[in-house]
């Protein structure tokens, strides 16, 4: 039995430029992480232009999007997250070319995205009722980076236990994410009397204790649990004053991740441990939680395969091949660690997320467009 009615192959078809005009129309509205307002603004108005009834920005800059959701019944999540990793407050320019469109944050996740909403046009325009409970579309904040999972977080903590199910687009096909990756971010800063370069030689130098302290963090061996993957790593560093200057003052972004939270609890021991030892050589050490993402939490296992097999089965339809299924840091983070069923998959191949080469296959998107409507079309009545 297909997933997809004929009406809705129809729709698709016809709306597959509608898609690629609708995913440059979205590059070119900022959207940094904790600066999503443009691309929410825009949201609002476009599902609002397509029939939507009562939908608002909330207090994290999610765009919310509800059908039957009154009272306290069961509902179902649909997510695609606005922000982008790049800082820009400019509009980006996509251009096509070969084939590809490429822009900054075109895949992830303005591709997923802009598929989400023509899909909710799509369930609006045609009146369709959800099965059992409610559905709650939302273009989520927050996914990126310190935007710490805020979106996610607030749909989370409005919606609660009355969630049944969790499905974000984001990345590609057929990969899907069902395990929760969690991490913890800080900002650590090392604080020395400094001085002069000749002078004063033989005082303490804060990058060369930061530095030593860097590779005493990279001189662990990570721990394993099972089939688990633990990482760590340190992205930024800054400090000093200039050649002439011992340095007084530096400090480095440090972060540790783990599919498994035994290995998350063993990783934020080894880095107390580092900066405990720092501190008792007299070192002045601050260090600053930046964020934390929660691990897996006790979801039912019967209820997890069914939404595997569930969304793994639409994959083998339109991809000729099952889901591949891993780890990943995703807003499902958030109600997998609450024992809700969460997964994570999107509407598109490309490469280069996270950096400015990044490209979409346009021919792509039609199969990721069947694949997100048929998603959301097992939550209504057809």
């Amino acid at each position: 039995m297909s997933f997809l009615p004929p009406e809705a192959l129809c729709y698709i078809e016809e709306n597959q430029q509608a898609l690629v005009d609708l995913i440059a129309q979205l590059c070119a509205v900022p959207a940094p992480s904790n600066h999503e307002e443009q691309r929410a603004a825009f949201c609002k108005r476009w599902l609002e232009e397509a029939g939507a009834r009562g939908v608002f920005i909330d207090d994290a800059l999610n765009v919310i999007c509800s059908v039957a959701c009154e009272g306290d019944n069961p509902v179902s999540v649909f997510m695609a997250h606005t922000d982008t990793v790049f800082p820009d407050l400019e509009p980006f320019t996509p251009r096509i070319e070969n084939g590809r469109m490429h822009c900054p944050g075109v895949g992830d996740d303005t591709a997923n995205l802009a598929a989400l909403l023509l899909c909710v046009k799509y369930i609006l325009q045609n009146g369709l009722s959800p099965r059992r409970g409610g559905v709650v579309f939302v273009a989520n904040s927050g996914e990126e980076g310190l935007g710490n999972l805020k979106g996610s977080r607030a749909v989370m903590a409005r919606y609660g236990r009355r969630v049944q199910q969790f499905i974000s687009f984001d990345g590609g096909y057929p990969d899907v994410c069902d395990r929760a990756v969690g991490s913890s971010r800080y900002r650590v800063e090392v604080l020395t009397e400094g001085g002069h370069s000749f002078g004063d030689f033989g005082n303490r130098n804060a990058i060369q204790l930061l530095a030593q302290m860097i590779s005493d963090f990279y001189a662990l061996k990570v721990p394993v649990e099972g089939g688990s993957k633990t990482t760590y790593n340190v992205g930024l560093i800054e400090g000093g004053t200039s050649v002439n200057t011992i340095a007084q003052q530096a400090a480095m972004l440090y972060e540790y991740r783990s599919d498994s939270n035994l290995c998350l609890e063993k990783m934020e021991a080894f880095f107390q441990s580092v900066i405990a030892h720092y501190r008792a050589m007299g070192v002045t050490v601050h260090v600053e939680l930046l964020g934390r993402r929660p691990g897996m939490g006790p979801v039912d296992p019967a209820a997890m395969d069914a939404l595997r097999d569930k969304v793994s089965s639409i994959m083998q339809e339109f991809c000729g091949k099952p889901a591949v299924f891993e780890s990943g840091s995703t807003d499902a983070n958030i109600p997998l660690s609450m024992g809700i069923p969460a997964l994570v998959f999107g509407a598109y191949h490309g490469h280069g997320a996270h950096t400015r080469e990044e490209y979409i296959e346009l021919s792509s998107l039609p199969t990721g467009f069947k694949i997100v409507m048929a998603a959301l079309l097992e939550s209504f009545q057809l």
